[in-house]
């Protein structure tokens, strides 16, 4: 990290200003190359400075510069930020001439990478940074700014203290066996310690599902018979009118998707073809996929006809769906009721109608209930936000679970200490107290350029 970086930091475009970002102990010195108006090195650090960029007697742009003097910095090295106007032309020059006066263009992350690196945020908080700038709702916004501001990083540390100071009283213990006041760890005393823990984390891990709803949204997928309001009830969930709706049955030959917004959550609204046994070569191939579909969803809405008798098809398809998470929507009650699902379900089923809408606040609400979107609104969004943290946090569990049952098993203590320390080193893992080169660059390589 001797070199000093640089990339465009806004993205590249016609817009009303661009910010060219370098970092590095030469940052004062390349700028200052390319740059008329005040003598950067004497001005103070956080200020911005009006002036012009220059390739020789070419004036490129007028500019403000941000002077940010290392350590109080992103980076903790020095920081300079050229605001220029937008445009292709224009920031791709700038960063041309920065290239040419000894900057080196940054790598993805590379910003971020050299904060860590520098001590300045642990690994859950650079990876907070790219969950902030991929959040596409206020839920992610919210989780991603926890992050960054620590607070999954706390609750880590936390445990890790209680785990240490597990780990501090047997080592004493163990090498000091006449120093009176220490508590000396038994099976008894120590099983409770650790199931005190063991509660925390599984806590921690049972939350961390919420998050991948947060993130992911929940994908909805709608089946039925062919005929039965799919598409119309596609339409009308997200406002648009996402799917051809006519009478004819099988209109819907492959998978539809819109999206809606549901307590903060995206719901991602997949129509498939109608399911029936057809000899249309087409139409097999979607009956397939809304099939496969029904076992990829973590919703699926099965729709059937009120002015209809049940039919054997709606039986099939009922018991395809009935293990999966599921809702019943009785559709067409515009219409003259015919339709018994006494013999199917009488929890889960939702009535109403695609022309006046009746019905969609009670499917919308059952939503909303089962998957628990309410407790959403009011729980303390600070979550394990990725597959590595998620990874990870589960294999310190799996050793603290190897602690417990060891303990119950009365093996030594010595022996449950080494469980103990591998729970303690696996959560240093998550917040980058150790690590490998290879899952920075692979971390960091995700993150876009100038970040």
């Amino acid at each position: 990290m001797e070199d000093t970086i640089c990339a465009i930091s806004t993205a590249l475009g016609v817009g009303a200003i661009s910010i060219v970002r370098v970092s590095g102990n030469e940052s004062i010195e390349i700028v200052s190359k390319i740059y008329k108006g005040k003598n950067l090195n004497q001005v103070k650090s956080h200020t911005i400075n009006y002036g012009y960029i220059y390739d020789g007697e070419e004036l490129i742009d007028e500019v403000l510069v941000s002077i940010m003097k290392a350590p109080k910095t992103y980076t903790m090295e020095d920081i300079i930020e050229i605001n220029c106007h937008g445009g292709i032309s224009t920031t791709n020059k700038i960063l041309e001439l920065l290239l040419k006066k000894g900057c080196r263009l940054a790598e993805p992350g590379e910003f971020t990478k050299r904060a860590f690196l520098n001590g300045r945020i642990d690994l859950t908080q650079a990876e907070a940074v790219s969950d902030l700038l991929n959040a596409t709702n206020d839920k992610q916004r919210t989780t991603a700014l926890n992050g960054l501001n620590g607070r999954l990083t706390k609750i880590i540390k936390d445990l890790r203290s209680k785990l240490l100071s597990i780990m501090a009283n047997i080592e004493v213990n163990i090498d000091y066996p006449e120093y009176e006041d220490a508590l000396e760890i038994t099976h008894e005393n120590l099983l409770p310690m650790l199931n005190e823990v063991n509660d925390e984390f599984i806590k921690i891990l049972e939350d961390a599902k919420n998050y991948k709803v947060i993130k992911n949204g929940i994908d909805v997928a709608l089946v039925g018979r062919p005929n039965v309001g799919k598409s119309s009830l596609l339409n009308a969930l997200t406002g648009e009118d996402r799917a051809i709706v006519t009478s004819i049955s099988g209109t819907t030959r492959d998978i539809i998707e819109g999206s809606m917004n549901l307590n903060g959550i995206n719901l991602n609204i997949i129509d498939t073809a109608g399911i029936r046994e057809t000899d249309d070569t087409v139409e097999k191939i979607g009956v397939t996929k809304s099939k496969d579909m029904i076992n990829k969803a973590d919703l699926v809405i099965l729709l059937l006809n009120n002015n209809e008798e049940l039919t054997n098809e709606d039986k099939e398809i009922y018991n395809s769906v009935k293990d999966n998470k599921h809702i019943i929507f009785v559709n067409k009650t515009d219409l003259d009721k015919k339709l018994d699902v006494d013999n199917l379900s009488k929890t889960n089923v939702v009535y109403g109608n695609t022309v006046d809408n009746g019905g969609l606040s009670e499917l919308k609400k059952k939503i909303v209930d089962l998957f628990n979107l309410g407790a959403l609104e009011s729980k303390d969004l600070t979550y394990l936000s990725n597959a590595r943290q998620v990874d990870i946090f589960t294999k310190a569990k799996n050793s603290l679970e190897n602690a417990i049952d060891n303990c119950k098993g009365e093996t030594p203590i010595e022996m449950i200490d080494v469980d103990i320390k591998d729970t303690w080193d696996l959560l240093g893992e998550l917040i980058g107290e150790t690590y490998h080169d290879e899952l920075l660059d692979e971390l960091f390589s995700k993150f876009c350029l100038g970040k």
